[in-house]
């Protein structure tokens, strides 16, 4: 990759992450590319360089980070560690993400409220993708008899409901830091899967 598609990819990439802070401070709705233009010091025109409308721009707000949630945790599962050892570095994952991309994450939640069928399709694809990580990392440590549940989709349905719901009430300044939250999240959430 050359040096002007750098500076574009990363103008991208700043466009994206300011519009999914607009978005999810005004809501789908209420957030214009006008507001996402203003933020970023840019006139509406030059936003449309980069996007064809506000659908777009959202679009690869999801895109953005169910990519690069995937793609750390398809690195690891790859890795040569037990399925325990795979399981905390997923949930580690999954906080990091909740916690410092928040306003991009806060808007995967439910992208039936936001696309219409053409975007929502592969955005619903790659959730699946990404809920399928951990079903993987389950299956491999029942295979291995580290876990002993038999319900392995409704373990992770409620695994990552309760990492979801981070979003509603962490805050940066509060008493536990990131790492004993994810010590927390890891020892009781694996006790659902002994």
């Amino acid at each position: 990759m050359g040096l002007r598609e750098m500076k574009t990819a990363k103008k991208k990439e700043d466009i994206i992450r300011s519009a999914a802070k607009i978005v999810s401070r005004k809501g789908y709705h209420g957030a214009t590319m006008e507001d996402i233009a203003a933020e970023l010091l840019m006139t509406k025109g030059a936003l449309y360089y980069y996007f064809d409308n506000k659908d777009d721009l959202v679009y690869h707000c999801h895109d953005l980070i169910l990519s690069s949630a995937i793609k750390t945790l398809e690195d690891y599962l790859r890795s040569d560690v037990s399925s325990i050892e795979k399981f905390k570095k997923a949930v580690e994952v999954h906080v990091e993400f909740a916690i410092t991309e928040k306003e991009t994450f806060n808007m995967i939640i439910k992208p039936q409220q936001t696309f219409t069928e053409k975007r929502l399709t592969p955005i619903l694809e790659k959730r699946q993708k990404y809920a399928n990580i951990f079903d993987e990392i389950i299956q491999q440590g029942i295979d291995s008899g580290e876990f002993k549940i038999t319900e392995v989709k409704m373990a992770r349905m409620m695994i990552l409901g309760a990492l979801n719901w981070i979003q509603q009430w962490y805050l940066p300044e509060g008493k536990k830091s990131k790492k004993e939250i994810v010590d927390i999240y890891s020892d009781y959430l694996l006790k659902l899967l002994k």
